[in-house]
């Protein structure tokens, strides 16, 4: 049984944790968790296989870096606020791998003396996809699909939070230009980021450009981010940012724990996206019911993997209740965009 303080983390630590993180292919897990299957699309076309290479070559042991730092301001009385460093170390594991999809689980390792596990966020890619889920404002997302003519050669990723549901979509192609991959889609809507959405509430949602580049030594996601309010007859860019998350290959630190958490808590976890997957597909469009931060549904779920991880809870009974928690706090009635956001300062100020 894994030893409980390695992988159990109190409520208060857990959110304080969750509010700072905000070439050649590295070994893609120690755990027998991976699903592997046949590749559905011909792995001898060079340009899918060295798309999968890259995709699985952000999968290892790092230590990792989140640097943003807001640059532009478009309102004359807004004040750039200071910028926000913090990091780590990260494990990515490979969960599923089918060929022409793969999804990577990201789990921090954290703590002084007593280090400790955290479930962090995860990615799907998928392959030509017939159409990719993008989020719309308001804790709510939908079905965007795909034209068969703009398909071809194409991945889209898929980014979900810490409890497995959604954050963000988008499409594009890889290119392998210049000894160097990257992916690179348009812009796309995301929810705000938890080092925001706990600590401002002025604006609703982020205008984002991601990159992805895999190096020689990791890999890096870049960020382009407009800070959008929703409330008015038009979204309101507030100011630009700039992100850059690093990866840096290093197994310094006990990767062990890592994937201890994951080993004990694969099955709930696998219970917990089926959830997920099921609202997604039978609904265009569905939301989560809270406004603004989804800790009374993220919490939960982490502390029932915890007690899955501990021996305290039987898996099935715990897949059990997550999927009646996730029930409680989703809808496919989304309603207007502006009854699903919640207020800013300056709609508060407004109505003073």
């Amino acid at each position: 049984m894994i030893a409980t303080n390695r992988i159990v983390l109190s409520i208060s630590v857990l959110a304080g944790v969750l509010l700072a993180a905000c070439t050649t292919l590295p070994a893609r897990s120690d755990i027998s968790n991976v699903i592997s299957h046949p590749a559905a699309t011909d792995l001898r076309d060079p340009q899918f296989q060295a798309d999968r290479e890259a995709i699985l070559a952000m999968a290892g042991n790092y230590k990792v870096k989140f640097d943003f730092n807001e640059t532009v301001a478009f309102d004359d009385d807004y004040f750039l606020k200071p910028r926000k460093v913090s990091g780590g170390d990260e494990v990515v594991l490979v969960v599923e791998d089918r060929g022409n999809f793969i999804s990577l689980q990201h789990i921090l390792v954290v703590g002084g003396e007593h280090k400790m596990a955290i479930k962090h966020w995860r990615q799907d890619w998928q392959y030509e996809p017939e159409r990719v889920l993008i989020f719309i404002g308001g804790n709510a997302w939908e079905w965007r699909d795909v034209p068969a003519s703009e398909r071809a050669g194409t991945w889209s990723q898929t980014v979900y939070q810490v409890d497995d549901a959604p954050r963000y979509g988008a499409v594009a192609t890889w290119s392998h230009e210049n000894g160097i991959a990257t992916w690179q889609p348009p812009h796309e809507w995301r929810p705000l980021p938890r080092r925001d959405m706990t600590t401002r509430d002025d604006y609703h949602a982020i205008h984002a450009m991601n990159r992805h580049v895999v190096t020689s030594w990791g890999w890096v996601h870049e960020q382009d981010n407009g800070k959008l309010v929703l409330s008015g007859s038009q979204p309101h860019m507030l100011a630009r940012e700039t992100g850059l998350n690093t990866y840096r290959r290093d197994s310094d630190f006990e990767t062990e724990i890592a994937t201890d958490y994951w080993s004990g808590t694969a099955g709930f976890w696998a219970g917990v996206r089926g959830e997920w997957d099921r609202i997604a597909n039978q609904n265009e469009a569905f939301a989560v019911t809270i406004k603004g931060e989804t800790e009374a549904l993220y919490m939960p779920l982490l502390t029932l993997a915890g007690e899955v991880a501990d021996g305290s809870k039987g898996n099935e009974e715990a897949v059990l209740e997550a999927r009646q928690l996730i029930e409680n706090f989703t809808t496919s009635d989304i309603g207007a965009l502006a009854d699903r956001l919640r207020p800013t300062d300056m709609d508060i100020a407004e109505t003073d």
